[in-house]
């Protein structure tokens, strides 16, 4: 780890909100509680469009109203998700960021990000026109595919820190 992000690290582990949150037996747990609920809205309400995008179910409903109908409660799951796991984070920041796991979830978030980036560039703005569900665009079909195994891996990942984070005792 460069040793400018090493100090940065050891200054925000200092800080008064990183101590109250690591070493509180209920704030720390709350907000795992929280991030949990968000990662799970988050990759439920992906999924559900994934899984329409694919044809698999949810055939009943129009592709761009289903859409537009999951996507507030993405962004705020994801905002909630965002939110909590930064608090996490500067919680232990060092063990985090030399967790495996962590810097994979980390790396898969921004595949997360980066398939969603192309997937709106390419379809954005053609997803109201796609009335005829079977043929829908195979780099459509292959984007949702990628997703649904991205945030999948980003769920596993995530579950993994807390079985491989070296924990910190208070002084």
């Amino acid at each position: 780890m460069p040793d400018i992000l090493l100090h940065f690290f050891n200054w925000l582990i200092q800080t008064p909100i990183s101590e109250v949150i690591a070493e509180n037996e209920v704030i720390f747990p709350w907000i795992e509680a929280f991030h949990v609920l968000g990662v799970t809205l988050v990759f439920g309400s992906i999924a559900m469009v994934d899984v329409r995008l694919l044809n698999i179910g949810f055939t009943d409903h129009a592709i761009n109203q289903f859409c537009e109908q999951y996507l507030t409660v993405t962004w705020m799951a994801f905002i909630l998700s965002v939110m909590t796991g930064s608090m996490l984070f500067i919680s232990n920041p060092v063990n985090y960021a030399s967790n495996n796991n962590f810097l994979i979830k980390v790396v898969l978030l921004l595949c997360a990000g980066i398939n969603m980036a192309i997937f709106q560039y390419l379809y954005g703005k053609k997803i109201p026109h796609w009335v005829n569900p079977a043929r829908l665009p195979t780099m459509a079909r292959l984007g949702a595919t990628c997703s649904i195994l991205i945030w999948s891996g980003v769920i596993i990942f995530g579950r993994l820190i807390g079985f491989t984070l070296v924990p910190t005792l208070s002084s």
